[in-house]
């Protein structure tokens, strides 16, 4: 399917790995050009790499830029605006994506800890948001996808941190995507992530096999066990959904939070 995108230029925050990996390469793939952001540069460098060797779509070529920054500074979002070569502000699609807050016990986290979280998960991606979405209302198109977490719908104990920031993100979305931006050609998602074979999931999983004195490999069979596709995700899947979402056949959906969990949420809403 031909989305319709090729040639616009996208801001995929979080892209040197996992999730945001996979939305970066279903993008190009699609023929979109890319600004890719993460904090490694040696690491975004290989992601940028690999991006490049993809050849965009039908082979036509994209362009593939990489803005080493933290996005979650005034200073860091700057840098990725700025990159050489790149839109400025007058990107077509931002993918906002940051690393989430650690796992813990709610007992240990002091102000520092939820302020930190907060900024990261829920501020950012605002700022993005802020930074993009009139220059895109005025050109009559523009798609901002954030990746939140399936613990927006279904909190999960010790991922309290995100729990509470990207709910805050996913109210202020509700009500930004049903404004006037709408009939203008923008539309608002948020992609909420299942369970996924990334290095999140493994941190996590650390995490409670250190708490319940269980192995890894013990806690992971126990996961899937959970999930009714008996597996985790991959990056791929994920990208895919997202680089829908950011074409021109999902243009009546917006404000809407997606669940991609390989069916283990157990609501019907």
């Amino acid at each position: 399917m031909d989305f319709g995108i090729a040639g616009k230029w996208a801001l995929v925050c979080g892209a040197s790995k996992g999730l945001g990996y996979g939305c970066a390469e279903a993008l190009v793939q699609a023929g979109v050009n890319v600004v890719i952001n993460a904090r490694d540069p040696a690491v975004l460098a290989q992601a940028r790499q690999r991006l490049e060797a993809l050849g965009g779509a039908n082979g036509r070529p994209v362009q593939v830029l990489a803005a080493a920054a933290d996005i979650t500074t005034p200073e860091g979002r700057a840098t990725v605006f700025e990159v050489a070569g790149g839109p400025g502000l007058d990107f077509d699609i931002v993918v906002t994506n940051a690393g989430g807050p650690p796992p813990g016990d709610f007992r240990e986290w002091d102000r520092d800890a939820w302020v930190k979280a907060v900024d990261a998960n829920m501020l950012t991606p605002i700022e993005l948001i802020k930074a993009t979405v009139d220059r895109m209302a005025a050109r009559g198109y523009g798609r901002i996808v954030n990746i939140t977490s399936s613990s927006v719908k279904s909190p999960i104990n010790i991922l309290g941190l995100s729990n509470g920031a990207r709910s805050g993100l996913t109210g202020f979305v509700a009500g930004l995507a049903r404004t006037e931006i709408a009939a203008k050609g923008v539309t608002i998602n948020n992609i909420l992530p299942g369970k996924f074979d990334t290095d999140r999931l493994a941190s996590s999983r650390a995490f409670a096999a250190k708490k319940s004195g269980k192995s890894e490999e013990q806690v992971a069979s126990e996961q899937k066990q959970d999930i009714p596709a008996r597996r985790f995700g991959t990056p791929a899947e994920f990208g895919a959904l997202c680089a829908f979402l950011c074409s021109k056949q999902a243009a009546y959906i917006t404000g809407q939070n997606l669940l991609i969990d390989g069916g283990m949420y157990p609501g019907t809403y």
